[in-house]
């Protein structure tokens, strides 16, 4: 057994996302899958699709009415909620219920309320640097990157600070593949975290997005408290750990690249054009989708019920669409890359994505110039639907 699943015989007939050699190095199975069978196919899930190129990704991911979000995790369960609310609005609504679900979000993660946001990830970071200060050997996922998300979270939605660390057990997106009934009581009891916050929200309004979303309205109606509790949800689970990886996956890549480190360090101007172009090569997220009448990518028939996966690392990485497609180009002008999503789901929460990385990194680099992989084959990365280094052990000294 590899993961929860069969070991792959065949990546064009039997893939499985979860597999653990997905999760070491998926690059050159995508890179085999754009040549020899660009949209592969699997029985596992009940029927599962995967497109490879960028091209067939956005056509998907822009298609509303052959495809619907409200199956976003690929999974052998069936879905809670269908369309067009989902389980977690806006992420699996499909139009139109869809449009006014995000624009309930969008106020609370603009760039005027990020940009407020700043001083207190900074501050973050920093505490998380002065605990592991004088170690000459750090774990940059476990006590740096995977510590950051949760407490800006925290503060967005109004919850006790205390609980970010309860946040991220929360959600170990990784395990997503194992049956439910199987999976950690942590997980399980996030939806009890969250029917307690918006009681207590209800009876105590403030000033968050939480008690924003208790008093807004769809269609002129109040929204449902499983429509609140879904809001809170998505930003949990799509706010946490796909940060925290792309954070953990572009001090992976400085560790190694001593040049684009120190061009960083020497010309900080670099930095914005520098994270998009670690945001495209190290993509976190394969995002989902379920085919609900018949259509047909890349030559293939797909029919109501199947699963798309919507691989968007490997559309990053299509030479059909990129130059040096496989390479890291710290310095790349021109950057469209689909990491953030395409069409109508694109991350809501890109800008706050953005600038906690682009903190995270500044911060890394202000305190330690110099840094090297300690151990490159003891860095373990989760696979499944979201990439991203869990062990990430840096020598610092």
């Amino acid at each position: 057994m590899t993961g929860n699943h069969e070991p792959v015989a065949d990546w064009a007939t039997d893939f499985d996302h979860t597999d653990l050699k997905w999760a070491a190095d998926p690059f050159p199975i995508w890179d085999d899958l754009r040549e020899s069978c660009p949209v592969a196919h699997s029985e596992r899930y009940g029927g599962v699709w995967l497109p490879t190129r960028h091209e067939d990704v956005a056509a998907i991911a822009y298609d509303t009415e052959h495809f619907s979000s409200s199956g976003i995790i690929v999974s052998d369960e069936p879905q809670f909620m269908g369309p067009p609310v989902g389980m977690a609005p806006p992420i699996t609504s499909d139009p139109p219920f869809h449009a006014e679900a995000r624009r309930l979000i969008l106020q609370a993660l603009g760039p005027k309320a990020v940009a407020e946001l700043e001083p207190i990830t900074r501050a973050w970071c920093e505490e998380l640097l002065d605990r592991v200060s004088g170690q000459p050997v750090i774990d940059a996922a476990a006590d740096y990157a995977e510590n950051i998300p949760g407490r800006i979270v925290c503060h967005i939605l109004g919850f006790p600070l205390e609980d970010a660390d309860l946040l991220k057990e929360y959600i170990q997106l990784e395990l997503v593949d194992m049956p439910f009934y199987e999976r950690p009581m942590p997980r399980v009891m996030m939806f009890e975290y969250l029917r307690d916050q918006v009681m207590d929200h209800v009876a105590n309004p403030r000033d968050d997005l939480t008690s924003h979303l208790l008093a807004s309205t769809h269609s002129g109606e109040p929204l449902e408290l499983t429509h609140v509790g879904g809001t809170m949800a998505l930003l949990i689970i799509a706010g946490i750990d796909t940060t925290w990886s792309s954070i953990g996956a572009a001090l992976w890549h400085l560790a190694q690249h001593p040049d684009d480190r120190d061009r960083l360090i020497k010309e900080p101007d670099l930095m914005p054009i520098a994270l998009e172009e670690l945001l495209r090569a190290y993509a976190p997220v394969t995002m989902a989708r379920k085919v609900v009448s018949e259509v047909e990518i890349g030559g293939c028939p797909m029919k109501p019920g199947d699963w798309v996966l919507l691989p968007f690392p490997s559309a990053n990485r299509d030479p059909e669409h990129f130059d040096r497609a496989d390479e890291v180009v710290i310095d790349r002008a021109e950057n469209r890359h689909a990491t953030f999503g395409l069409g109508i789901h694109r991350c809501a929460g890109s800008n706050l994505a953005r600038m906690e990385m682009r903190v995270a990194l500044e911060t890394w680099l202000d305190r330690y110039p110099t840094f090297t992989l300690d151990d490159p084959g003891g860095v373990r990365w989760a696979g499944g639907q979201v990439r991203g280094p869990r062990a990430l052990a840096l020598r610092v000294a």
